[in-house]
């Protein structure tokens, strides 16, 4: 699956995650408990994988990824991944070679 920029601004994209995410019902499932209540790591991985599920049929799956890689949030489930795999999916985008723009599929 390819998924691209999108180019919406930043602002537009935060206002297509309140109104559309699957998430909105349920915030806390993605992004746990306060930060000053303890959260067993087993409850927490629990917590996770349900949140996951609930990314995989999100209507705004794409923008929330585009969102979680523009401004990195440092806690919480964004488009099915955690800050550990966002971190590691931005790392990995910066080590794609460039691609020439001669070298695109010309349009038909």
């Amino acid at each position: 699956m390819t998924v691209g920029p999108s180019r919406l601004r930043l602002g537009d994209l935060l206002d297509a995650l309140a109104e559309g995410a699957a998430c909105r019902w349920d915030p806390e499932l993605h992004t746990g408990p306060d930060a000053f209540v303890p959260e067993p790591v087993a409850e927490r991985q629990a917590r996770m994988d349900v949140a996951r599920e609930v990314c995989e049929g999100c209507p705004v799956w794409a923008e929330c990824l585009d969102y979680a890689l523009r401004v990195r949030p440092s806690y919480g489930v964004w488009a099915g991944l955690s800050v550990r795999e966002l971190t590691a999916l931005r790392r990995d985008v910066r080590q794609l070679p460039a691609v020439p723009v001669s070298a695109t599929p010309a349009a038909a």
